[in-house]
């Protein structure tokens, strides 16, 4: 038969195998491809397109920032150690100040008085028992203490110390006869001595009218050789027996002579304020 009768076995049409790698977070796939030879080839803008398919390397993931080491739960205090100290080396929020808040109860009214020893709440809210509530044991203290020869530039944000209580004001009275019975009543009750304000005030405007520079120069104690003397007329030997401690020995002092006065009225009568006529 002639050639052109003949049944021909079609021609295979040779294959070619290629790989493409698609970048995918990081990854890259080998994907099979087949084609025929006379595939058309991709389009410019295709190809340019795969090829520059951004693809993140292994020098790019190690750029990315380590996490910092948390801070322990708790903190064991060491000599040389302040709260401002402890805040700056575990970068803890809210200064020295969020760290004494945690831990008032146990460090007391003054921060800048912490002993070594003392175990501190760095992280985690405290229980009742004032150990931390997170579970987890304490930091090893060699682990979290710093070296005393470390330099310390925080030193100058140390927690202020607590300013002394300022002394009480002393009590003044004024120089008259109100106030130096206000007076002789304080020194009075300091002693346990009674009386009161009106009890004194009648018997010293009946014995004196409020001269504390009185002198009796014509009864009997004057004829004595004792004259009454001062508010509440009172003899020498009188004032030196009931002299109250603290006053003036001088029987012309106002409060000296009333507190005398008084305390002569309290051993004799109960209190000044039984007395209504010479005593």
């Amino acid at each position: 038969m002639s050639a052109s009768g003949k049944h021909r076995r079609p021609k295979r049409r040779s294959l070619r195998r290629g790989t493409a790698l698609a970048g995918m977070t990081g990854t890259a796939l080998a994907l099979p491809l087949t084609a025929s030879a006379d595939a058309q080839p991709l389009p410019q803008t295709a190809a340019a397109a795969v090829s520059h398919a951004p693809v993140k390397s292994a020098t790019a993931a190690a750029a990315l920032p380590v996490a910092r080491k948390a801070a322990p739960t708790t903190y064991t205090v060491e000599s040389g150690d302040s709260l401002s100290l402890i805040a700056h080396e575990f970068r803890l929020p809210g200064g020295w100040q969020g760290l004494y808040r945690k831990n008032r109860a146990a460090v007391g009214d003054n921060p800048s008085l912490i002993h070594p020893g003392l175990e501190l709440t760095i992280r985690g809210k405290k229980s009742a028992s004032g150990k931390a509530s997170s579970g987890r044991p304490s930091a090893d203290p060699a682990r979290a203490s710093r070296s005393e020869q470390r330099a310390k530039p925080q030193a100058q944000s140390a927690a202020p110390a607590a300013a002394p209580a300022a002394a009480p004001a002393k009590k003044t009275y004024s120089n008259d006869l109100d106030g130096w019975i206000r007076e002789a009543l304080d020194v009075m009750a300091a002693h346990g001595i009674p009386g009161t304000y009106d009890g004194i005030h009648r018997n010293i405007m009946r014995e004196s009218s409020g001269n504390p520079q009185a002198v009796n120069l014509w009864d009997s104690n004057a004829v004595a050789g004792t004259p009454s003397k001062g508010l509440l007329q009172v003899i020498d030997p009188t004032f030196a027996a009931y002299h109250v401690p603290g006053t003036s020995m001088d029987p012309y002092d106002p409060v000296a002579n009333i507190t005398a006065a008084c305390n002569y009225a309290a051993d004799r009568y109960g209190s000044i304020d039984n007395v209504f006529g010479a005593y």
